[in-house]
């Protein structure tokens, strides 16, 4: 288990981890659980063709749940509706949130 396939998968789960960890909105998460839908099945494939059932096995999980990552954050109507909402608050409380806490931290 050292060929192109499985770096492949492997990068692309970095890459996918980085686009959920860096919160730059609802729709690159999503994208991130895409990009996490397509490497789990690079290693489910991986693992089908290495005999390494526990990879397939873990990995036939996450598929489903990053397929349910897919749905809440890029295909339900209802989280979208309320997404579209809360969108032209956010910035303005992230705004109020850091002067705050540039107000609550000591001076340097």
């Amino acid at each position: 288990m050292n060929g192109p396939l499985e770096w492949i998968a492997a990068i692309g789960t970095m890459l996918a981890a980085g686009l959920i960890a860096a919160d730059i909105g609802r729709r690159a998460t999503g994208y991130g659980f895409i990009l996490f839908c397509a490497v789990s099945i690079t290693w489910i494939v991986s693992g089908l063709t290495s005999d390494a059932i526990p990879i397939v096995a873990m990995n036939a999980i996450l598929l489903l749940i990053n397929a349910w990552g897919v749905w809440q954050y890029l295909l339900s109507r209802k989280n979208r509706e309320v997404m579209e909402r809360v969108e032209p608050v956010e910035k303005e409380i992230e705004e109020e949130v850091e002067e705050q806490m540039e107000e609550e931290s000591p001076a340097n």
